[in-house]
């Protein structure tokens, strides 16, 4: 998977297009299929649904040049493919994962802790100030709050979440090598 892409404007419109040429119908379409994914990693027990919705939807995105010519049949179908194969990723990454320590082992919370200041620290002003602002809130807030965060930064909403997913990727990864190098 490349890390550098970014789902571009003209990206995301040609997505829109092939689920259906009218616009609105296509807009309409996509959220149900943001839906329904979301529901579906939710459903599975995945504790990131809309990330791993995001991740699937760039992957149809990043591959769509390839398969529109070629792909028949109801453009879903090829989302809830590519999604079986995102939760199988999902599922293999989670098993090799440390377990997290045990409750009361407030040593290892701390070191977690501590390891993500640390990695926020290293984030550039704007990112740490997206991420922070990406997930605050609860329910509805927080959804009211990504259109408002969006158009302040006058970005397509899906867009900001992908920015989101990556940040939030990379910070993971910092706090899992910082952990890893303190307990070595």
């Amino acid at each position: 998977m490349d890390k550098d892409w970014v789902l571009s404007q003209e990206t995301f419109d040609a997505l829109l297009n092939w689920l259906d040429p009218d616009r609105e119908q296509a807009g309409r379409r996509y959220e149900e299929i943001r839906r329904r994914l979301i529901k579906i990693f939710s459903c599975r027990g995945c504790r990131e649904p809309e990330d791993l919705t995001d991740e699937t939807i760039n992957r149809v995105a990043r591959k769509l040049k390839d398969i529109e010519g070629s792909f028949i049949g109801s453009p879903t179908r090829y989302f809830y493919g590519v999604a079986n194969k995102v939760h199988l990723e999902y599922l293999r990454e989670k098993q090799v994962q440390p377990m997290p320590d045990p409750p009361g082992n407030s040593e290892g919370v701390e070191e977690e802790h501590r390891c993500l200041e640390h990695c926020m620290d290293l984030l550039s002003s704007e990112n740490k100030m997206l991420v922070l602002e990406y997930y605050q809130g609860d329910k509805q807030a927080k959804i009211d709050h990504r259109k408002v965060l969006a158009e302040r930064l006058g970005i397509a909403l899906n867009a900001l979440r992908i920015r989101a997913f990556r940040i939030r990727a990379s910070l993971q990864e910092c706090v899992r090598d910082c952990v890893r190098r303190s307990v070595h």
